[in-house]
Formats: C-alpha cells, structure tokens, sequence
C-alpha cells in the first residue's frame, strides 16, 4: 500500500513542497563583523517583509528563539544575534571589549545598520530588554513595535531574585561577586532559571539549559557574565529614561509575561501601562523562559499584535504600514 492511499482504498492528498500550509521558511545561520565583533544570528523570512529584531537574554543565545522564528518566518523577516559573551559571537581577545549594557548596544546598533534594518519591530528578554531600549532611545523612528516578554523597565518588575546581585550592586567585593559565581553560574542555578515557576519541569527541553551551561564554561565566560551583572545597575538608572522615550514615542507595546518569573515579577509588565495606556498586557503560567513551554501562544499573540498595528505580510505580499 503507498503513502498516498488509505486503507479504504481511497488517495489521500500528499503535502507537496509547495503546499503553503507545510511550508515552513528555513532559518540559516550567519555571520558578519560589526564593532570589531563576529556576530553570529539566525535569519528567516523574505527581505522585503516587515522585520523583527529577537533580541536574547542571560543566560542564553539566538538559539531560545529556535522554535519561534518558523512561526514568524512567513510573515516576517526574522533575525536574531548573539551577543558578545554569548552563543556564538565572537569577540578577539585584542579588542578588549568592554561588557556593558552600554557596549552590547552599540554592537547590536552597529548590527542592525550593516543589515540594512532601517525600520523595525523588537522583541525584547531579559538582557534583550535594556540592549533593545537603548537602541530605540536613539532610533526611535526606526522601532515600529515592541514585543517584551519578561523584559523589564521598571523598579517594581525587579523580584526577589535580585536579591544577591543588588547587594554586589551595593558592595562590589571579591566575596560578593564570588557568591554569584557559585549559585547563578553554576549548571543548577542556570536550570533553575529555566524551570523556576513552570507547571511541569521535565517539560523543558534539557538542550537549553545544557547548552547555556556549556558556554558559560568557556574560559573567561563568567568573569564577562559578572561584569554585566555589575553593570545591570546602570539599567536600573535609565528606567526613567526609557519610560521618557514611551512616553514621547508611543511605540505599539506588546508585554507577554511569564508570570511566575523570580526575576521579572508581573508588576513589571503592568507597569508598562502607566507610559503607554494602550500597551496590551498578557499573562502567561509559566516562569522566566517562557518560550520554552509557551511558544505557540506568544507566536500567536505577536502576530495578531503586529498585524492590529499595521505590521503585517499576508498572501506572500510583504509591506509595512506607515
């Protein structure tokens, strides 16, 4: 009996490679030099349809967006980099890169004008957050929407978790940055982050968490995470600066929020509406990684965003509302 015939004798169609409802655009895998740097991203999507900028958080890489870029792929054209410390971004030891908020964003900047990326959406994570606000602070013409998932702006969003690094904040110490040497970077403390707060935490895949680990071994790769745990202060001192550019800019705001996260707590993404009244707000039970167990559901919610605001490509016609 062939694969196209039931056993009632009857020819069932077969999904051909030009059937839309199975296709599925291919991410591939890229590099190029900004900033002295080897950014290595993810792409998918026609050039020509509106873009949407992913932008990661600690501990992890462009490889957390693995399973939401072919959702978006078809409507967007999707890119997402690694950035410097993370993934797989490379950085020579002879630039002497400064890890700082301050820095990953003018990388990141520096990526998006070799792209070509004039005007687009941004979906921020965690460190993706104030990399993505810094960028629209000085772009804001170029920033169509904002997609935050667990992406923080406001001192009410900081949990408990913070709990450790804002007294490294308070007393830099050799003894308080080793304490977050051995509880965060550790491969228990970075599992943790992902299943903290999720109904079933054999449901994450382990690829992640293990994968994060790995690259956090690397030599030097945790002295440059401790840096930026250090420098997250400087964030926390322009929150009143990116709530400014809401307040002026009025960017479409879209926060998606695991509400379970330790870090990222609920306050934070309702907070949102005190700058941006028509910012939609959504909750998910779900902790920090929210993709991990809820990507369907925030691929949907993006797309029925970006569409509600003029952001859309449908029937293979690709064009952004302006």
């Amino acid at each position: 009996m062939s694969d196209a015939t039931s056993r009632t004798g009857m020819k069932r169609a077969t999904p051909s490679q030009d059937d839309a409802r199975f296709s599925v655009p291919p991410a591939s895998i890229r590099r190029v030099e900004v900033d002295g740097v080897q950014v290595f991203y993810r792409a998918a999507g026609e050039v020509n349809a509106p873009a949407v900028l992913l932008l990661h958080g600690f501990p992890t890489s462009s490889f957390m967006f693995r399973e939401l870029i072919p959702r978006l792929a078809n409507d967007y054209r999707v890119i997402a980099p690694d950035f410097p410390g993370f993934g797989f971004t490379e950085v020579p030891p002879e630039q002497n890169y400064s890890y700082s908020f301050d820095r990953l964003a003018l990388t990141i900047d520096a990526f998006t004008q070799a792209l070509k990326l004039d005007r687009y959406a941004i979906y921020v994570f965690d460190y993706g957050a104030p990399t993505g606000f810094r960028l629209a602070m000085a772009h804001p013409d170029r920033i169509t929407a904002i997609v935050s998932q667990n992406g923080n702006a406001y001192e009410e969003g900081l949990g408990d978790a913070w709990g450790s690094i804002r007294k490294y904040w308070a007393t830099p110490t050799a003894e308080n940055r080793d304490i977050l040497r051995q509880t965060i970077l550790t491969a228990g403390g970075t599992r943790w982050q992902y299943t903290d707060g999720v109904a079933n935490p054999e449901s994450v895949p382990p690829e992640s968490y293990t994968l994060d680990t790995a690259l956090l071994e690397r030599p030097g790769n945790k002295e440059i995470q401790l840096d930026l745990f250090l420098d997250y202060a400087s964030n926390v001192k322009l929150y009143p600066k990116f709530q400014e550019y809401f307040r002026k800019s009025k960017p479409p705001l879209l926060a998606i929020w695991g509400k379970n996260d330790p870090f990222f707590v609920p306050a934070g993404a309702e907070a949102f509406r005190k700058d941006l009244p028509s910012a939609k707000v959504q909750f998910l039970e779900t902790g920090h990684f929210a993709l991990e167990t809820h990507v369907v559901e925030i691929a949907s919610a993006m797309k029925g965003f970006l569409q509600a605001n003029g952001i859309a490509s449908r029937s293979g016609e690709s064009r952004l509302a302006r």
